[in-house]
């Protein structure tokens, strides 16, 4: 498993970065980076279940570990959603099972915050994220920033 950091500076407050991210509206736009279409279904609560799809439903299963508003945010990877059908104990599954995703924005002098994400991550995902992050975060900052 592979520990993968990411950043960027977003001129805006961190509340409105935090509504962005999470948002629907916000959320599906600036998560088509990494697939057009994809959403998620959670309420954001500490220990909530969240399913992030694609249009075709299709996904990651997880847990909303800790929820602190505008502070961080934790996401544990249990498994995957494929046609209809939640796998959190096969073999594929088991060996990334547990990685947190973890997003903590701090604020900088002069406005705006600083958001960084920390992600454990398989070896067979490690050069899709090493690409996708990075334009993913560029959308986040273009929409918080408008």
């Amino acid at each position: 498993m592979h520990r993968l950091t990411f950043s960027t500076t977003i001129h805006a407050p961190k509340e409105k970065i935090w509504r962005v991210m999470l948002d629907d509206a916000g959320f599906r736009e600036w998560t088509s980076a990494f697939q057009p279409g994809s959403y998620a279904v959670t309420d954001w609560k500490e220990g909530s279940k969240a399913l992030f799809l694609t249009p075709e439903g299709e996904g990651m299963v997880s847990k909303i570990v800790t929820h602190r508003p505008q502070e961080f945010l934790s996401i544990q990877h249990l498994g995957v959603v494929k046609n209809g059908v939640e796998d959190t104990t096969s073999e594929a599954v088991r060996t990334w099972a547990g990685a947190l995703e973890n997003y903590t924005p701090r604020e900088v002098p002069g406005g705006g915050a600083t958001l960084t994400i920390h992600m454990d991550t398989a070896d067979e995902y490690k050069a899709y994220f090493e690409e996708t992050w990075p334009k993913a975060l560029e959308k986040l900052k273009e929409i918080a920033e408008r």
